[in-house]
């Protein structure tokens, strides 16, 4: 699997590195990074959730899926435990987008393309308990950390958000047996193969933002990088063996777990008046050096689960 994740990961880059260069050169905009975003989150993710699960119904992928939850429950667990006691509130005035960088990760625009060719649906059907969690937390304890105060209004704003309905309603879908007409499916399949490239451009026009000679200068952002993809998902390990989970279920969250900085991170900065063009560094930084570091967690991993 570690060729085959490398492998991929490669293949992401380029098309991250294309977008980059088409918005250095100004053939995108910033509206133009928007429209793609929006389109991918809106539509694209949502569409590919309902297909991953456009399955025959099966006991062991259910007994998979709960246990998903509750692994995905405890990574972010121990992503609060350690981003709050190895960045420290003395560490700088932007010591909220650190510990939102250290443990929140890209599991939608990266986690998705990357899963989805090495493990295929039944690893994106999986992953779409890691991606809920992820909002739950996320809109809780991401709006404490950015807000310093939680409201029912962000947590209900999370629950409505178009990942975590497509979520709900693909497995009301899988649970009453309902399949999709064949025709319909077919070309949901279509928009759903698109996740991949779209994902990386948004990526790719998300680093093209960033001061590439700040960032690389900011050892900061290495530290926070390195909690983020190296010391969370090393830390995870040793609870998935605990846990009685199946290979491919333990190296979905995993994988997910090890992904790079959420692009949220940007989102929830803009949106609660924190330092956007830091957090957007945090996340281009992660995002290129992933590159290296999750074949490598996945290498380890295979060792032992």
């Amino acid at each position: 699997m570690f060729i085959l994740i490398f492998e991929q990961l490669v293949k992401m880059f380029f098309i991250m590195a294309l977008a980059f260069i088409c918005y250095r050169i100004g053939l995108v905009n910033q509206d133009g990074n928007k429209t793609v975003s929006n389109l991918l989150l809106l539509v694209v993710n949502p569409i590919l959730i309902i297909t991953a699960y456009q399955t025959d119904y099966d006991p062991e992928l259910v007994r998979g899926l709960f246990l998903s939850f509750i692994a995905a429950a405890v990574c972010h667990l121990i992503g609060i435990v350690l981003s709050t006691v190895l960045v420290r509130p003395g560490s700088g005035d932007d010591y909220s987008i650190d510990r939102y960088n250290a443990m929140y990760s890209n599991c939608g625009f990266i986690g998705i393309p990357l899963i989805g060719s090495v493990l295929g649906s039944s690893g994106i059907f999986f992953l779409t308990a890691f991606m809920a969690m992820f909002n739950l937390f996320s809109w809780t304890h991401g709006v404490i950390l950015m807000e310093k105060k939680c409201s029912l209004k962000s947590l209900k704003e999370g629950l409505l958000s178009p990942t975590f309905l497509a979520t709900i309603v693909a497995i009301l879908l899988f649970f009453i047996r309902i399949r999709i007409p064949e025709v319909l499916l077919d070309s949901m399949n279509y928009i759903a193969d698109m996740n991949t490239p779209l994902a990386m451009m948004v990526a790719g026009f998300s680093v093209a933002q960033a001061n590439i000679g700040r960032m690389c200068r900011n050892l900061r952002l290495y530290y926070v990088a390195a909690i983020k993809l190296i010391i969370l998902p090393l830390c995870c390990i040793p609870i998935l063996l605990l846990l009685p989970l199946s290979s491919e279920v333990a190296m979905t969250t995993l994988i997910a777990a090890a992904c790079p900085s959420a692009t949220a991170g940007i989102m929830m900065a803009i949106r609660y008046n924190q330092n956007y063009t830091y957090a957007s560094e945090a996340f281009s930084l992660s995002t290129l050096l992933s590159v290296l570091t999750l074949p490598l967690v996945v290498l380890i991993a295979e060792q032992v689960l």
